[in-house]
């Protein structure tokens, strides 16, 4: 009979964007406890950059569906022998349903998996910074209320604000300063927010320069940490 382990091997839906992907990739690399190459985590990385966009089509500004593509990517990634998939994309998780009866391996959520850590650090009222897509949604609202915290968004200006950071710069391939985040937030620190999730992995790429403010909470490092540990790593 046939002992040997199975094999554990991430797959990585990404190119949603590709420079989140990217990070991501680098984040796990960084974060898993290992002493050579062979003490890391087998990935595949499937980074269809030419995916639709997924607020575009959430909100009725394209008729262009992500859907079949994610599908097929996770399918792919199934196929070639991934364990378990994630998605480093908060937008695309209103997609998570159909995407995950699609396969047969775990596909953990990072807006699920973000609020739980917020849940454990005992936050209770999270600004919201995603694209218009993931707010429209509720994702992040309906998971917050359900583990009973409370949250707040940025108003109209504010939101479009964090849409022009994410669109005209960072997937532009600009990474502002954390100070443009800091104008939309601070006031509703003032206000009675205790943190801010960043709740779009375009923000995560601001987010690697905020990592000594305890009050930002990085989606895709949450998500990094829940795919070490999946795989059965430690996260250092």
């Amino acid at each position: 009979m046939n002992t040997t382990e199975k094999r554990q091997i991430l797959g990585i839906l990404g190119g949603l964007g590709p420079m989140a992907s990217a990070y991501f990739y680098e984040l796990i690399t960084e974060h898993t406890a290992a002493s050579c190459d062979q003490d890391h985590i087998d990935i595949i990385l499937s980074s269809r950059a030419t995916t639709p966009d997924r607020t575009d089509y959430i909100v009725g500004r394209s008729d262009k569906n992500p859907l079949p593509d994610m599908i097929a990517d996770a399918q792919s990634l199934e196929r070639y022998g991934a364990t378990a998939i994630v998605i480093p994309c908060n937008t695309a998780h209103y997609f998570i349903d159909a995407v995950r009866d699609s396969v047969n391996v775990p596909m953990p959520s990072i807006i699920t998996e973000t609020v739980l850590h917020l849940k454990r650090n005992g936050f209770r009222k999270p600004i919201i910074l995603a694209t218009a897509g993931t707010i429209s949604t509720n994702t992040y609202q309906r998971e917050l209320e359900a583990n009973g915290m409370d949250w707040a968004v940025p108003d109209e200006a504010g939101q479009q604000e964090v849409m022009d950071i994410i669109y005209g710069k960072v997937k532009s391939g600009v990474i502002p300063d954390p100070s443009e985040l800091y104008a939309i937030i601070d006031p509703m620190f003032a206000g009675g927010c205790d943190c801010a999730i960043l709740g779009c992995t375009e923000l995560s790429l601001i987010g690697r320069k905020m990592t000594d403010d305890p009050r930002i909470v990085d989606s895709l490092t949450v998500l990094a940490a829940c795919a070490i540990r999946l795989m059965g790593h430690e996260y250092k």
